[in-house]
């Protein structure tokens, strides 16, 4: 007997083979018109960032799962390849690598720097999409920086301005101080540390007695426009009405009563200036009070700070302590722990500046985002919650322009002579801080002369239109009629306050629908020991190294099999070994059983051939619906342990003796099962199931059907399962003890009476007498 599967081992260089091979078949090209269900996969568009974080590679891997499983199950896939080149990230690290900032070059050298770069990095990502085993349809492609997807971009900007859902106004804002651009509030990280507060003395204008307010923004008493204590605070209530003298500037305020001050912060006295923080923000806007500008879009000190105008935020915040303290009027100082805003794309701290920017209404829609959540099946269910969370949190509109260059013009120019914007046509691509509007372009006030606008959009509202492009939106009408909803959208928990949010609130406002059928959000990848993963933390691990290392499928399995669907993962390199250990497993099975024939007819089954197909039916039957889930931690994990511990150490051994006699039940039984397994792993193993089944069976594993559950196999045979292993295993212990080789006879031992229907196979295994 001659196993078909040639080689005594898996060896990960066939995954190469296999792929090449795949992508001569065409084995994952999307047919529009094939009749099948469509299934469109919003895969998030991966940031080219010179390297790929290896919980972003496990993540991809899911989604592939996703991808190869729907196929399984009779669909057309829509998995295209993309790739997110807008935005920050690029620009910083073009302004890193030539050492000068974005505004110190013309714009047009800029832009070509940015997209140099970002087509280097994007040839690696490339790699390791296909490292990974993606079944991606690479004809089928974009980039968010494509002139066809900008395009895109501008045509839904300009069907929302139709509707009325643009406008400008001058609000106070995140300022991000490294990437000098207004960020939104989802783009803020905040991190924890500690800071000075300290203790001013103010005085009361009309009794000339001293009050204490402590900061922490000492630098901000210049943008001052009033003093709070909380309504309960009985110690103030007789200041309500009266104003304060503030320090250094003799500036009066007045002095009132508000339920945001907090009795047990400092003094319970808040000084409330534009801007510390968002609460300021919201008194401001509250009590109607005029905001000064204290900090400029360098951070420097404005004229409203007097003698400090010019320095640093913290220089003047050290200066200003300096002079407090020479005037007697520090009372003290101590260390508090501080929550400080910082940019999530750069880490420079945020500052809140008011300035004209470009919006889009969203409060008026957060209602609506929340009823369409209710349409959508979240996978799990539990994070739709962070959803509804941050909808619920939501306090302003959507600023939407930004003051940097690599990402998508706002489709606008303003008429010379009475400034009023002027709008085009959507269809093309517009670079308005170059080019003149269209042809014929004539203002209102009849004026033909143009400025270009020279900002651009923030990143997510490039993001935010994925599932519209995807699906065809304003590009292929028909494709959109079948594919719209989008049918799934994965992601990771980091960005449902962004990526999904935005996606779901513009295809609402667009089309009046949800953007989506399905959306799974899968855990954050962390260290061996749950923590954040980074190279500055000495704890990265390259997903390179390991897919060359290990491969693919062993990456994959490992990544399926780490946690349950929405669960944060550890990553470590042992554990991605141990999934290969898995792989050599099923080889050997395979090619075991590869070596006997698969009868057409396999006759009359037995009772043990009944009892490992009743197990199979199970694990059909559980995996099938995890599938459906998109739950891949049930199939990776079931599927393993069936394997190694009931089907290769119990029915295998079982049913040796028949199977080298040639019994038809037992090798078509032997045959069935792996046939089956290879299908329930396929989306999860693609290379060695695929490898196996064409060596074996002569065709691909990836145009077959997931299993399901057989109803013509004996359910009541799983009972005995429980009993089979722990009469095997009480046999074995036995041998062992009496120092017999395995196939040794043995004497003495009785059948329980459960196993009886299995007591043949049961004594040729053990040679029992």
């Amino acid at each position: 007997m001659e196993a078909k599967l040639k080689e005594k081992r898996w060896n990960t260089e066939f995954e190469k083979e296999l792929y090449s091979k795949w992508e001569e078949e065409k084995l994952f090209k999307f047919n529009k018109d094939s009749g099948k269900e469509i299934f469109v996969i919003d895969n998030p568009p991966v940031y080219p960032s010179g390297h790929w974080h290896p919980g972003a590679v496990a993540a991809y891997s899911y989604i592939d799962m996703i991808a190869r499983s729907e196929r399984m199950k009779g669909k057309e896939v829509r998995f295209p390849f993309c790739l997110d080149n807008n935005g920050l990230p690029i620009e910083t690290a073009v302004e890193k690598k030539y050492g000068k900032k974005a505004y110190e070059m013309e714009r047009e050298e800029f832009l070509s720097l940015c997209k140099k770069l970002i087509r280097e990095y994007g040839d690696e990502i490339y790699n390791v999409y296909k490292m990974i085993g993606l079944s991606a349809d690479f004809d089928d492609y974009y980039y968010t920086d494509m002139e066809e997807y900008r395009a895109l971009t501008q045509a839904t900007f300009i069907e929302l301005w139709n509707k009325g859902l643009i406008y400008e106004d001058e609000k106070p804002n995140n300022w991000c101080t490294g990437c000098k651009t207004t960020i939104a509030d989802a783009e803020i990280e905040y991190k924890e540390g500690t800071t000075t507060l300290n203790h001013l003395v103010f005085k009361v204008k009309e009794t000339g007695e001293k009050i204490i307010i402590a900061t922490t923004r000492s630098e901000l008493l210049c943008a001052c426009q009033v003093v709070l204590f909380n309504p309960e605070d009985e110690r103030y209530q007789k200041l309500e009405g009266k104003h304060a003298v503030i320090p250094l500037y003799g500036r009066e305020v007045p002095i009132r009563q508000h339920h945001s001050a907090d009795p047990n912060y400092g003094s319970g006295l808040v000084m409330v200036c534009s801007y510390g923080d968002s609460t300021d923000v919201q008194i401001f806007r509250e009590l109607r009070l005029e905001p000064i500008k204290a900090i400029d879009k360098d951070r420097k000190m404005t004229e409203a700070a007097g003698k400090y105008a010019g320095l640093d935020v913290l220089e003047a915040r050290e200066k200003i302590i300096e002079d407090l303290k020479k005037e007697g009027l520090l009372l003290k100082q101590e260390q508090v722990p501080h929550r400080a805003p910082h940019c999530d794309r750069c880490g420079a701290p945020i500052e809140i500046i008011s300035m004209k920017e470009w919006y889009l209404k969203q409060l008026d829609f957060l209602e609506d985002i929340k009823k369409i959540a209710d349409e959508i099946t979240f996978h799990p269910e539990k994070h739709k919650q962070i959803l509804l969370d941050w909808v619920n949190s939501i306090t302003i509109d959507w600023p939407i322009s930004r003051r940097r260059y690599y990402a998508t013009e706002i489709p606008l120019w303003y008429c010379k002579e009475c400034v009023e914007p002027f709008v085009p046509p959507p269809g093309r691509y517009y670079q308005p801080w170059k080019e003149d509007p269209p042809e014929g372009s004539k203002c209102e006030c009849g004026s033909t002369e143009f400025i270009g606008e020279t900002r651009v959009f923030d990143t997510w509202m490039d993001s935010s239109i994925s599932n519209l492009y995807v699906t065809g939106y304003k590009r292929d009408e028909e494709l959109f009629k079948k594919a719209f909803p989008c049918s799934m959208r994965p992601q990771g928990r980091d960005i449902v306050r962004t990526w999904l949010f935005y996606t779901l609130l513009r295809s609402y406002q667009l089309t009046g629908k949800p953007g989506f059928k399905h959306v799974m959000i899968h855990g954050m990848g962390l260290d061996e020991h749950g923590r954040k993963m980074s190279k500055s933390k000495g704890n990265f691990i390259s997903p390179e190294e390991m897919l060359s290392k290990y491969g693919a499928d062993a990456y994959r399995l490992w990544a399926a099999s780490e946690a349950s669907i929405g669960e944060d993962f550890r990553i470590s390199e042992d554990r991605i070994k141990g999934a290969s250990k898995f792989l050599t497993k099923l080889w050997n099975v395979a090619r075991f059983i590869s070596s006997f024939d698969n009868p057409e007819d396999p006759g009359e089954l037995k009772n043990s051939d009944r009892w490992i197909l009743a197990e199979l039916n199970e694990l059909v039957k559980e995996s099938r619906k995890a599938y459906d889930d998109y739950n891949f931690f049930i199939p990776a994990v079931k599927t393993r342990e069936f394997v190694w511990n009931v089907f290769a150490s119990h029915y295998i051994e079982m049913v040796k003796p028949r199977a080298y006699e040639g019994d038809k039940a037992a090798l078509s039984t032997l045959h069935t099962v792996m046939r089956t397994v290879l299908k329930l792993l396929a989306p999860i193993t693609p290379f060695i199931t695929d490898k196996i089944y064409r060596d074996v069976y002569g065709e691909t594993v990836h145009s077959k059907k997931l299993p399901e559950e057989n109803a013509g196999w004996d359910s009541s045979f799983k009972k005995l399962t429980n009993k089979i292993i722990e009469f095997n295993s009480e046999v074995w212990k036995k041998k062992k003890e009496a120092r017999l080789p395995l196939n040794n006879e043995i004497t003495g031992i009785q059948i329980p009476v459960e196993l009886k229907p299995l007591e043949e196979d049961l004594i040729r295994m053990h040679n029992l007498k």
